[in-house]
């Protein structure tokens, strides 16, 4: 029975002694800027990736936005309208056009099919969006950019370390992950960008930090450290010294959280009613890390399931309802649409249950139990 002293809140960032311990000795130093940690963040995270070049900033937002900007892509940038607003305000702000695909039922993530049926002549980029923490099918995304001299940017936002084939999130194509509180690794606020292009990262690093190709600590070793020259008309998308502390921290345990995460969704596979929800697939090759554990619920009102389950204490909630193409403002834009059907499906029937680290096998237990005794009292 739902115990009302239970709670199971939907995320909790995994943060311990050694996190603290790292921000102490930051504030400590007196180097709060965009300083030394930053480089031992992005050199942990470039041999986790095995990308050559990782550049830190102050969100994915930021990273999506200058993969565009740099790489001066201001015609069409085809992705999907089952995302977070965040990547469809990308493209906008940098100047280019979104154009929206639908997705599949199954993964959640951008139909391969669906998307080039949408390449014009106009279109100069595909921004494909791993879903909660879901790799897509990159192995066809990159023959498609291929095959249409295509820029491919990766929103891993959600899935940090998938892998397909091997390759990781963000090893495809220009790659931009968010750490946000509730990301498989968190700095508070945070962003990185990576890619193979030893010139798309000098310039990403240089429009981070007002268009200056020198940061502050490779001045500091100058004669005259005081010269500051910009090179590109840039902006102010640093993350802090504080912030790559927790993020070089949290990237020395990120392997463990992940497979936390992947235990915890094979326990919520094993007893979740599959009459009542369809579950998160796993394909042949692939690799998950539930940053999310999605289901979709099957034949019962979402409303009153998710208010039955936050009366057991149980934090769940929905990603995304509406999607981007329905939301006022690109609903009233004219931009060119696909036929959305199964995005629209989705957005009606997804659920995202607790997942974090933490969570214990109790946990899980209990809110599959009143996931499947909320369900099938609605769905009588």
């Amino acid at each position: 029975m739902p115990d009302p002293k239970r709670s199971v809140p939907l995320c909790i960032p995994n943060l311990d002694a050694a996190e603290l311990d790292a921000v102490a000795e930051v504030l400590k130093s007196g180097w709060l800027a965009h300083g030394p940690l930053n480089h031992e963040f992005e050199h942990k995270f470039r041999e986790f990736l095995n990308v050559p070049h990782a550049v830190s900033m102050n969100s994915c937002t930021s990273a999506l936005f200058l993969a565009l900007v740099a790489n001066g892509i201001r015609g069409e940038v085809i992705l999907p309208s089952f995302t977070f607003v965040a990547s469809a305000n990308a493209v906008v702000t940098a100047g280019a056009t979104p154009v929206f695909a639908d997705v599949e039922y199954e993964t959640c993530n951008l139909d391969p099919d669906a998307a080039e049926a949408l390449i014009t002549p106009a279109a100069e980029a595909l921004m494909v969006v791993h879903y909660a923490g879901q790799v897509a099918d990159m192995a066809r995304f990159a023959q498609l950019a291929k095959k249409h001299k295509l820029l491919l940017i990766e929103d891993s936002a959600e899935a940090i370390g998938a892998e397909q084939h091997g390759i990781k999130t963000g090893g495809w194509g220009t790659g931009c992950f968010s750490f946000f509180p509730t990301k498989n690794l968190t700095t508070g606020e945070g962003g990185m960008l990576t890619t193979r292009d030893a010139a798309l990262a000098a310039k990403v690093k240089a429009l981070v930090g007002h268009g200056i190709e020198s940061t502050t600590l490779a001045r500091e070793k100058k004669e005259r450290p005081w010269l500051r020259a910009a090179t590109y008309a840039g902006y102010n998308f640093r993350l802090s010294n504080v912030l790559a502390a927790l993020g070089a921290r949290q990237m020395d345990k990120l392997e463990a959280m992940n497979e936390a995460r992947r235990k915890h969704a094979k326990r919520y596979d094993e007893l979740l009613d599959r009459n009542l929800f369809d579950l998160p697939v796993e394909r042949p090759g692939f690799k998950h890390v539930y940053q999310m554990y999605v289901v979709k619920a099957k034949g019962f009102d979402r409303t009153r399931f998710l208010a039955t389950l936050k009366e057991a204490g149980v934090g769940a909630s929905v990603h995304f309802d509406p999607p981007v193409h329905t939301q006022p403002f690109y609903a009233e834009a004219a931009y060119p649409q696909g036929a959305l059907e199964v995005t629209e499906r989705l957005a009606a029937s997804c659920v995202t249950l607790p997942m974090y680290p933490q969570m214990t096998d109790d946990d899980v237990a209990y809110v599959a139990a009143c996931c499947n005794r909320a369900a099938r009292e609605l769905g009588r």
